[in-house]
């Protein structure tokens, strides 16, 4: 890694990640194996130096951050919450396509909620942030922003975010070929496995 680089974490498992449901604001907890999926990040991440923590305070991000080694260091911040699914809240996508054919969280406006693009706006500052950090930055969020600053981070549109699946317990980068954005790497998966539907 580079001192450039943005290191991405996505939180442990929750019971609405086995469920699949959309997990937005709801403060959600870590079930027993996301516990055990946080405390093997901290594995992966080996003790990496970062000049920044940056985590969501919703508690499923907290905690994954703290188990993983980087409480000390943590900020918490709005900005890098999780999608405002609005109306949505806690319901499953095949449910929805029941009254909504086709329906997606990408594609559809979302009532109460935020757009993709408003997701994309906050990923935007979170990446200003990030790039004004001294140096490497981690990033301990959620599924759904994840992949839109992602998305943002190449110059792709917010809603391009649902080309890029993302397990929980993972670790990505985002990097640098010259003065490009890259996506470094991907999907990173702890050791332990999950299984995790996509929404």
């Amino acid at each position: 890694m580079t001192q450039n680089d943005i290191v991405l974490i996505r939180h442990g498992q929750t019971e609405w990640s086995i469920t699949g449901q959309h997990t937005g604001r709801t403060d959600v907890p870590l079930t027993d194996f996301g516990r055990q999926q946080a405390d093997a990040l901290g594995g992966m991440l080996d003790g990496t130096h970062f000049d920044l923590v940056i985590s969501s305070p919703l508690v499923r991000a907290w905690e994954t951050m703290q188990r993983a080694g980087y409480g000390a260091q943590g900020v918490a911040d709005d900005t890098v919450l999780e999608w405002d699914y609005g109306v949505y809240e806690g319901r499953r996508t095949d449910d929805i396509r029941r009254d909504i054919p086709d329906w997606s969280v990408w594609t559809h406006p979302i009532m109460g909620g935020e757009s993709a693009d408003e997701v994309g706006a906050r990923a935007d500052l979170a990446i200003e942030q990030c790039l004004a950090a001294e140096g490497r930055v981690a990033v301990f969020a959620h599924g759904h922003f994840l992949r839109v600053m992602a998305a943002r981070w190449i110059g792709m549109p917010a809603s391009a975010g649902r080309n890029l699946g993302l397990g929980t317990a993972t670790v990505s980068m985002l990097g640098w070929e010259r003065e490009n954005h890259v996506l470094q790497g991907w999907n990173d998966a702890c050791h332990l496995s999950s299984m995790d539907p996509i929404l």
